[in-house]
């Protein structure tokens, strides 16, 4: 094989290679020896058959095996001889005009992975800030509990139903006098003033008392799941089987039982168990951010521009995903698109910081373990039915680059923790609201070119450092933009160095009461279980 470097700029090779016609022929001939003895063909015995009668049936097959071997084997040996990392995958054209039995002549594009220096880890330091679990905070956090647990008890008789009340109530719903699928239920509790049913149902039903039948009339919203409920006036024939009134919940030994605990003592301890780890992931990202901000402002070296734009081009694609859910899709693009140079700078930032902690790693000997490997794999393989999961994990083990995107989050996480044993670490109490403030204020970091403090030095990047690069998804609890003008934050995610941290994460629907159990037929959602829900 003849090799000719036509580029050698930057981060940026290109070769010419050249693969004798006579290396193509000689894989044909070894084939053909080994699928002899299995060919059949009438007129031969078994394993009889001419060589040059095999190559007639099979010529092109043959051919094809032969020459995409030969071009493996070839771009490998290029890697090897050249001591080339690469990036990504080589980029591979096979010249016009190949004919076969001819040489043959290929292009191959490839972006390096840059030398670089380890960063020193000698005198790091870095500020832990500590949110403390007040008992402010822990009643706080009951009362929430004792707010979605709360107990009616029957009101007099002649007690009028008031906003905050609770009525059970039966009910007979018509449009165009004729009843309807769904709009019919006995025994439905309706808290007033909760939103659940349809606008105008409550508010006619504010001042019943225990026993009062009354019919409503009301309009279905114009939007409605249902549509040939959708706009339509239709009249509810109510009777009221009870007015309750709510009842004061203590966070007593009882309270704890209702919920599946011994006691009260034990809720709290959970539930301050709870705050803690809330916090502590708080306090992790803001620990996270200020190691990826040093790391930053110390290291500026050339990256694989097809690195960054494909870090680029993910970040960019799960923005506009969200700003396409959002109430004005068309305001959101103008506004993420005057941000971009921004975005492109997030990305660059992220396949540098990644390069950098997996040097860290290799040098310091990090890894992944089998072990940890292997469940890594199996997690993954969850999100898939269960007859496509057995497929998907070897689909995974065959393949380096799926490989990678797995390994990549943990073993990010696995440096972080290496350099957080590393560092000289100093506590300090905050409020939760600092905590959050800091967070903020390192997001704003991100976009900052990076500065030019240490040049590359020679030192080699592993090869797993593309495997290594930002790869983490985004947090799970980061909450999504409301707005497409908060999109950059979740762009810059709660880890800087984090490659897909750019996926917002799904927008939490506003939290609903629950529906009563016996008012199916009064539930919006579904249009056949409850015309009168809102």
């Amino acid at each position: 094989m003849q090799i000719v470097e036509t580029t050698n700029e930057g981060l940026k090779r290109a070769y010419t290679l050249t693969i004798p016609a006579s290396d193509i022929e000689s894989r044909i001939d070894a084939e053909v020896k080994r699928v002899a003895p299995q060919v059949r063909m009438p007129g031969f015995r078994p394993g009889k058959v001419p060589a040059n009668l095999i190559r007639k049936m099979h010529g092109e097959a043959l051919h094809s095996d032969a020459f995409n071997a030969s071009l493996r084997e070839s771009v490998d040996s290029l890697i090897q001889e050249k001591k080339l990392r690469p990036a990504l995958q080589p980029k591979i054209d096979i010249a016009d005009g190949y004919e076969q039995g001819k040489d043959a002549e290929l292009t191959v594009e490839v972006e390096v992975l840059p030398e670089i220096e380890a960063p020193s880890i000698e005198g790091l330091t870095l500020e832990k800030l500590v949110v403390p679990v007040s008992d402010a905070d822990l009643d706080e956090a009951l009362g929430k509990i004792a707010e979605n647990q709360k107990s009616y008890k029957d009101a007099a008789k002649t007690k009028k139903a008031a906003e905050g009340d609770q009525i059970i109530i039966d009910f007979v719903g018509r449009v165009d006098g004729e009843e309807f699928e769904g709009g019919k239920a006995e025994g439905a509790p309706l808290v007033i003033g909760s939103g659940q049913f349809i606008p105008g149902f409550e508010d006619q039903l504010t001042g019943v008392k225990t026993g009062d039948t009354k019919t409503i009339k009301v309009t279905f919203p114009e939007d409605y799941p249902a549509k040939h409920l959708a706009g339509k006036e239709a009249e509810f024939d109510v009777t009221v089987q009870q007015v309750k009134i709510e009842t004061e919940t203590k966070i007593d030994d009882d309270f704890a039982k209702q919920l599946g605990l011994e006691s009260a003592d034990k809720l709290k301890e959970l539930l301050k168990g709870q705050l803690e780890q809330e916090t502590a992931g708080l306090t992790r990202t803001q620990m996270k951010r200020q190691l990826l901000d040093k790391l930053a402002a110390d290291y500026d070296f050339d990256v694989p521009p097809s690195m960054v734009e494909a870090e680029f081009e993910q970040i960019w694609q799960q923005l506009q995903a969200e700003v396409a859910r959002e109430e004005n899709p068309e305001e959101g693009l103008k506004e993420i698109e005057a941000e971009k140079d921004d975005y492109k700078r997030i990305a660059e930032r992220r396949v540098r910081l990644g390069l950098l902690l997996s040097e860290i790693g290799q040098t310091n000997g990090v890894e992944i373990t089998q072990q940890e490997m292997g469940m890594l794999i199996q997690q993954a393989a969850q999100q898939y039915r269960p007859e496509d999961r057995e497929r998907f994990v070897e689909y995974v083990r065959q393949d380096p680059m799926a490989q990678a995107q797995l390994r990549a989050p943990l073993y990010e996480d696995k440096v972080v923790d290496f350099l957080f044993d590393k560092a000289e670490v100093s506590e300090r109490e905050v409020t939760r609201e600092e905590l959050e403030a800091a967070i903020e204020a390192d997001e704003k970091e991100e976009t900052k070119p990076a500065a030019k403090k240490k040049a590359p030095a020679k030192k080699a990047a592993p090869k797993k450092a593309a495997d290594k690069d930002e790869a983490e998804k985004p947090a799970a609890k980061k909450a999504a933009p409301k707005k497409a003008a908060a999109t950059k934050k979740a762009a810059e995610g709660d880890d800087a160095a984090e490659k897909a941290e750019a996926k917002p994460a799904a927008k939490k629907a506003p939290a609903k009461k629950a529906a009563p159990k016996k008012a199916a037929a009064a539930k919006k959602p579904a249009a056949k279980k409850g015309e009168a829900d809102k």
